[in-house]
């Protein structure tokens, strides 16, 4: 059965677990090489993945790009206006077109929709790189960073503060099943999606929403923020201004655990959901966070191709 990676619970708390020691292992085995040397046993050689965007990227682009380069396999950029996705394709034809051509699809775009009408019809592994609904690959990042910086999931206190985007329905979404506690800070109008909020708090979950920053953060392990405008999104001077009393800055930080944790996705609005002193400052490991979008996606990869 082709084994399709739309959202976390597509693998599951043990397959992501599985996921999160393969990328642990992987990284370690990598200190010291070029980053475009593949890993020694290439496990993909000979496998080519597609990358659809209808959205600009840095991070996901090369982290999937040099991911492919270090298991052994190759990959396709494919910019939708580019394609005859962009000229009308159906996206069911476009799915049995590249299913033809290469191994694994990762796309990149808006409606949620659009990524499952293309798993449904394609006969090889579909990745979302990213939809309006959910990142799911920022978010096996996250969880490889967190862990790398010693703080066990189970029972972990996380702080979002700002939109609730699709960032944060992943981060929910990992809460159930991993059994660590989510505290939502957001105004009003601006909360994440219900249905992620409902699964995780069945699941076992502590999943809580407030309007107070300092409510959410006091005692926190782990402080989460993103962008609070989205690629393409309008009415940002009203937006932004609701958001201002969520923006993570040292007041904040200090009132979360002494050895907190800060964590943005990418890229950032400095100055707007997070200040310079934070971002650049001690507890922030953003460029970790960055980096492990390569090692956790090898680890997706390996996953979509049954090797975990």
């Amino acid at each position: 059965m082709t084994r399709h990676f739309l959202n976390l619970a597509d693998a599951g708390g043990d397959a992501i677990a599985a996921m999160l020691n393969d990328a642990i292992d992987r990284k370690a085995a990598r200190q010291g090489w070029p980053k475009g040397k593949a890993d020694a046993d290439a496990p993909l050689a000979g496998h080519t993945l597609a990358m659809v965007f209808e959205k600009n990227s840095t991070r996901t682009r090369t982290s999937f790009e040099m991911a492919m380069k270090q298991l052994g396999g190759d990959s396709i950029f494919m910019a939708s206006g580019q394609m005859q996705l962009g000229r009308g394709e159906s996206i069911a034809d476009t799915a049995r077109v590249l299913s033809r051509y290469v191994d694994a699809i990762m796309i990149r775009t808006d409606d949620h929709a659009k990524v499952e009408e293309l798993a449904h019809h394609a006969s090889v592994p579909v990745i979302n790189g990213l939809t309006d609904l959910s990142h799911p690959c920022q978010i096996v990042a996250d969880l490889l960073t967190i862990t790398e910086h010693n703080k066990a999931l189970p029972g972990l206190e996380l702080a979002w503060l700002g939109d609730g985007n699709n960032v944060l329905n992943s981060i929910v979404e990992a809460a159930g099943l991993f059994q660590f506690n989510v505290r939502i800070a957001v105004p009003q109008g601006y909360e994440s999606d219900d249905s992620f909020i409902a699964r995780a708090r069945a699941a076992g979950a502590n999943v809580t929403l407030t309007r107070d920053a300092a409510e959410a953060v006091s005692g926190a392990d782990v402080i989460v923020t993103d962008t609070w405008v989205s690629m393409g999104q309008e009415h940002a001077h009203n937006k932004i201004a609701a958001m201002m009393p969520y923006q993570v800055n040292e007041q904040l930080m200090a009132m979360a655990k002494g050895d907190a944790k800060f964590l943005h996705c990418l890229p950032a609005h400095r100055g707007e959901e997070v200040t310079d002193a934070v971002i650049d400052g001690p507890q922030s490991v953003i460029w970790d966070e960055a980096e492990n979008r390569l090692h956790a996606q090898k680890s997706i990869l390996r996953w979509c191709f049954g090797q975990i």
